[in-house]
């Protein structure tokens, strides 16, 4: 059983690292930040009606999905400075000759590296759905320049909202048949540039096949006039099945709460969930991830005061969090392509980065 920390101890330990985080979580994003807007800023010098106050509104709806990306790296990053600190001003030597094991004065970075885990997982991640899923539509709308479709999904079915030549179209499908995206009960409300209604379609079945709607069985019902039937409509539409797949699967704008349900509405109707179940389980590792990444970083600290050189010291730390970012993305490509399964894919960077960082500090500590 390995010791508790003394509360003095345990107070000042997660006092330096917490303040360590905070202040290289603040210069990493506003690095990427600045970055970002540079970019932004670029894309939007195409368009005269793209103005500075615009790309800067557009910058803070991204910055809590940027604050997503980099918190690995800041928790790995103050780990490795905060370790530096305390074996530059002598304090993990007094800790170590006093009797206070790795384990003891890894357990305060360790909790505080789990709770700002269980933070960003509960509170950052909403709010960065809520704000990513504005800053797209204003991308697609004032930088991609896309013609705005909508789509969505709830429990009475699929719905989709795309332009066409006179205005725009609502379409609503009662259930989707899988895997040859077979739309039943499906009706088809067209609209004006002015937002008048002037016909509906309905239609006991439709496809997406090389650009159309083909609706088999259609009823046409335009206000004045006699229904018609047709054996089979075409409506023209610049959507694919990629386009209606990867609007259900964009993991930023799925907040942590709103996932479970929205992945039980996927299933019912036939939708591949695998890439936000993946999403979901990395964010249920992402504490455990953070407390592998202080273990990482102990183990570089360790080696590192035995053997001296702060420029190889920064090199292995960087090195390190690069290792786990492109293992996770790899390990997550594999998941989605179902080549891994779920759960191997969301938890094996936490997982092994665990495994690696305690069998290093054990082999230094009993060495």
């Amino acid at each position: 059983m390995i010791p508790f920390p003394g509360a003095t101890l345990f107070r000042y330990l997660s006092r330096v690292y917490g303040l360590n985080l905070l202040a290289l979580s603040f210069i990493l994003i506003g690095i990427v930040a600045l970055f970002d807007l540079i970019e932004l800023l670029r894309r939007a010098a195409k368009y005269e009606d793209v103005g500075f106050p615009l790309v800067l509104r557009m910058e803070f709806l991204k910055l809590p999905e940027l604050m997503m990306t980099i918190a690995p790296f800041a928790v790995l990053f103050a780990g490795l400075f905060t370790f530096w600190q305390l074996s530059r001003r002598q304090e993990l030597v007094v800790l170590r000759s006093s009797g206070v094991s790795v384990w003891q004065f890894l357990t305060p970075v360790v909790s505080v590296a789990l709770l700002v885990g269980v933070l960003i997982v509960t509170i950052l991640d909403p709010i960065s759905a809520a704000f990513y899923s504005r800053y797209d539509v204003l991308e697609k709308t004032y930088l991609k320049r896309e013609k705005s479709n909508v789509i969505a999904l709830f429990d009475e079915g699929f719905w989709l909202k795309q332009m066409t030549d006179k205005g725009h179209a609502i379409l609503h499908a009662d259930r989707i048949e899988m895997p040859d995206w077979r739309l039943h009960d499906v009706m088809i409300l067209f609209f004006d540039e002015n937002d008048a209604f002037t016909e509906r379609m309905d239609s006991p079945s439709a496809q997406l096949k090389s650009g159309n709607w083909l609706l088999k069985e259609a009823v046409l019902n335009v206000p004045g006039y006699p229904f018609r039937k047709s054996a089979q409509a075409m409506i023209p539409t610049n959507l694919t099945l990629n386009d209606i797949e990867e609007s259900f699967s964009a993991p930023q704008t799925m907040g942590f709460w709103s996932l479970p349900s929205y992945i039980e509405t996927l299933d019912a109707t036939g939708f591949d969930s695998t890439r936000l179940r993946i999403h979901f389980q990395e964010l249920l590792a992402l504490p455990f991830l953070f407390a592998s990444m202080i273990f990482l970083a102990a183990c570089v600290a360790m080696r590192q005061s035995r053997q001296g050189g702060s420029f190889s010291f920064i090199l292995i730390g960087v090195v390190a969090g690069f290792v786990v970012f492109f293992m996770s993305n790899f390990l997550q490509a594999l998941g989605v392509s179902h080549q891994l399964p779920i759960f191997l894919s969301a938890w094996s960077p936490a997982m092994l980065s665990t495994l690696v960082g305690v069998s290093i500090l054990l082999s230094l500590e009993d060495g």
